[in-house]
């Protein structure tokens, strides 16, 4: 078996908005000068400009950053290491858009919004390859979510498994029960996406830096402050947020096809979501990217990213058993490279975006969860509304103590 290379980070090879410095918080410096400030006591917009730094370039902190700025805020945008770098959550080759969410009406109206401003942004980011549901058990998940997608104008197709057989003949659909098509879904390039949003904030009037923020960076400059720094917000804010963003690494395998081979690409082969007792998804291969595969039950829990990891011989394993099951084609496929997905993840697999509970003027968003990517666009819509002019966030993103701290093993069960 050939060495399994890794991916570049796109965003670092590109960057050429990047210093050589890093960031670096002093939580306790941080913490004792905004005790010193007065806290915001009306909506911000009522200020000439608003003054906001976000920190964390990734796809949470990136939208926040554009649309602040696109409302009138003065923003600088910080990070360490650059939009969608290894160690953030936005990092990687590419990411599901999916409108299926079961009941969670929240979810599927932010996947509209999102797919609205993803387009606005950049065509390019996206590839359309719907996505194919296997359910080994009940399908409730799908099922329920198919009225609220008929409202919002998301088509879903459900096939027997004869059909299915018939339309995908690459798939074994062997202890497969129910099988359903969302047309509209497809992958978007994450790291990729990252810069492109960056691009659109220093364009459109913001300012980012790559440098160390330590007791040098005075407040009195900065009106309100927001934190979207992904799998680093609990280390960051451990006596506020330790027990509810908790980072795991999750795996993710490239597999080559077979050469001149189109039954393992868009549009011969969708996305697809294999659920049961755990649940593996993936993405079929697109460009020069080989045919993707994860596990989406929650990995192994981390204080902190690391950039360089080792592969884990077992879950490769355990992803080629997979693979002789669903893809028998695949069974013996040369492992092209791989990927450390990183997941930052609330208790119930809700969102955050509330303020720190001490200080008005901090904000977290986080909380992603393994689903936030696509998201992104819209998330940073709603917090930046919510910053400048009080706009409230649904409740179930809230720092709450009402909400279930009971952990979700995958992106897929939520606790509201």
């Amino acid at each position: 078996m050939p060495r399994a290379r890794r991916l570049p980070d796109q965003s670092t090879a590109n960057d050429r908005h990047q210093h050589a410095s890093q960031l670096l918080i002093s939580r306790r410096t941080f913490l004792g000068g905004v005790a010193a400030l007065p806290f915001a006591a009306r909506p911000l917009l009522s200020a000439t400009k608003p003054r906001v730094a976000v920190i964390g370039a990734g796809a949470f902190g990136g939208w926040t950053a554009l649309h602040l700025r696109n409302l009138g805020a003065e923003v600088v945008l910080i990070d360490s290491a650059g939009p969608g770098n290894a160690v953030s959550s936005s990092g990687g080759t590419t990411r599901v858009i999916r409108a299926i969410y079961g009941p969670d009406r929240i979810y599927v109206e932010m996947v509209k919004r999102a797919y609205e401003l993803w387009l606005q942004l950049d065509p390019s980011l996206y590839v359309e390859t719907g996505a194919l549901w296997m359910h080994r058990g009940d399908d409730a998940y799908v099922r329920s979510a198919v009225p609220i997608l008929k409202e919002f104008g998301f088509v879903v197709d459900k096939f027997t498994i004869p059909e299915a057989r018939r339309r995908y003949p690459q798939i074994d659909f062997n202890g497969v029960k129910s099988v359903w098509l969302e047309r509209k879904a497809g992958a978007l390039y994450a790291s990729r996406a990252c810069g492109v949003v960056r691009d659109a904030f220093v364009r459109a009037g913001g300012k980012y830096r790559t440098q160390r923020v330590d007791s040098n960076f005075r407040q009195k400059d900065i009106d309100v402050y927001v934190f979207a720094c992904g799998p680093w917000l609990a280390k960051l804010f451990p006596d506020i947020l330790g027990t509810w963003v908790r980072p795991t690494q999750q795996e993710v395998h490239y597999f080559e096809v077979p050469k001149g081979s189109k039954r393992f690409s868009p549009p011969e082969m969708p996305i697809w979501i294999d659920f049961g007792e755990r649940i593996i998804y993936g993405i079929p291969a697109i460009d020069r990217h080989g045919f993707k595969v994860a596990d989406d039950t929650r990995g192994i829990r981390v204080d902190a990213p690391r950039e360089k990891r080792t592969l884990n011989r077992e879950d490769l394993e355990t992803t080629r058993r997979f693979l002789a099951e669903r893809f028998p084609e695949l069974a013996k496929a040369p492992l092209a490279s791989t990927e450390f997905c990183n997941y930052e993840n609330s208790p119930d697999g809700n969102l955050i975006i509330d303020r720190h509970p001490h200080a008005n003027n901090v904000w977290f968003i986080g909380g992603g969860s393994g689903h936030g990517f696509k998201l992104s666009p819209a998330v940073g819509e709603m917090a930046a509304q919510a910053i400048l002019s009080g706009k409230d966030v649904p409740k179930a993103f809230r720092l709450d103590l009402a909400r279930d701290t009971s952990r979700a093993k995958t992106q897929f069960e939520r606790k509201n």
